[in-house]
């Protein structure tokens, strides 16, 4: 057996369903749910169209590299959304099974198990990067997101000795669970780092699509790399996905793109790994990849929850709209955010993530304690509902 294995950390949701097993849910209260990050929004209908009209494709294996058709689908939406110039969708883009899938094994195709070295990430953090670096053969280096670095992260507090021996940063923008924006100047930071110590950047960019401003999207890795004057994005991958930006988490549809020569060795690994899409769900990709009616509908209903319940969350906690992504990451009343869990559950029945599930001990503390994480992906009464119950919690 691999012995790695054991040094894998329980999943968040399992933590979570052990810190509440002897927990009775208040039976006055319907339960409301904030804790899973998993879109409840419908699935758009032309996703939906392009499946059952593609049901055919379910008769045959697909290739690993997707279709010609689905890569320039992709290559032409990062156009259209970032303004890039001009990406290669034979050799810059390659489809994967959803983001989670890929951002796990790439790290098995960057990291040479024989050297290790450190894979650095932020911390509160999503604990597949952790898991990724640990099976590859290296060990996590955490960089803190704090409220005292605006939950940015701090890339002059790494040892030059963990970056020298750094094969792989993860780096989440919008980040989960903080919902900040990785700025061009900390990109132009990290891009000085990998050219001088040579490792490769993973952008995690799975909440792209979910911000406020329809005239301001979020900064890309791949566009900030572009106006840096780095077109051919060295040593810089970016993941992305449906599940988010298109309520289609069932799909497993994503893609990543950049550095072409990493790509290359990525698709040799996936050949192995036995990570195809199926010709049906590269049909709705295409599909969805291709209409922008569903997404900025599905960000106008975000926007009028996080309108609804930030006033009434930041009226009991301290917190304050993100600014990308469907979190709010709030700190509670005396630091305590697994009894804060508890007891909002037992008296309320809401259910809710403590913070400290997402960040691990480093350095003297843990950066996600006294924290909780609330996902407003229930619909908005039941969003406003659960905003109105911690209030009472707390001002009784």
């Amino acid at each position: 057996m691999n012995s790695i294995i054991d040094r894998l950390q329980p999943y968040p949701f399992e933590r979570l369903r052990a810190l509440l097993a002897d927990v009775d849910p208040s039976a006055d209260h319907r339960p409301l749910n904030l804790s899973i990050g998993e879109p409840r929004h419908p699935t758009p209908t032309v996703i939906r169209d392009a499946v059952t009209a593609h049901l055919d494709g379910l008769a045959s294996y697909p290739p690993t590299a997707g279709t010609t058709a689905l890569r320039e689908a992709i290559a032409g939406w990062l156009g259209r959304r970032y303004g890039l110039a001009a990406i290669d969708p034979a050799t810059q883009v390659l489809p994967v099974l959803g983001s989670r899938e890929a951002l796990f094994a790439f790290a098995q195709t960057v990291i040479d198990p024989r050297d290790g070295g450190w894979v650095v990430c932020p911390n509160p953090f999503y604990q597949i990067y952790e898991g990724a670096a640990l099976l590859a053969g290296a060990q996590p280096w955490f960089v803190e997101q704090v409220p005292e670095n605006d939950f940015r992260c701090n890339w002059d507090s790494v040892p030059q000795a963990v970056w020298a021996r750094t094969r792989l940063v993860y780096i989440c923008s919008p980040g989960n669970p903080t919902g900040s924006v990785v700025p061009v100047d900390e990109w132009a930071r990290l891009f000085a780092l990998s050219d001088r110590y040579g490792f490769t950047i993973a952008a995690d960019e799975c909440y792209s699509e979910i911000y406020h401003d329809e005239a301001a999207p979020p900064t890309g890795a791949l566009q900030a790399a572009q106006a840096l004057g780095r077109a051919g994005f060295e040593r810089l991958v970016v993941f992305s996905s449906l599940s988010k930006r298109s309520n289609s988490p069932g799909m497993r549809s994503g893609f990543v793109a950049g550095d072409a020569a990493i790509l290359k060795r990525f698709l040799l690994y996936r050949t192995y790994h036995g990570s195809a899409m199926s010709p049906t769900f590269q049909a709705a990709s295409i599909a969805a990849w291709n209409d922008e009616a569903h997404v900025r509908k599905n960000r106008r209903m975000y926007r009028e929850k996080f309108d609804a319940v930030t006033p009434v969350v930041a009226s009991v906690l301290d917190t304050r709209k993100p600014e990308a992504g469907f979190y709010l990451w709030a700190r509670v009343p005396g630091g305590d955010d697994q009894s804060f869990c508890r007891e909002l559950l037992r008296q309320y029945n809401v259910l809710t993530l403590p913070g400290s599930f997402f960040a691990r001990d480093h350095e003297g503390r843990n950066p996600g304690a006294g924290f909780v994480r609330l996902a407003l992906v229930e619909p908005l009464d039941r969003c406003v509902e659960a905003a109105g119950r911690i209030r009472r919690f707390l001002s009784p």
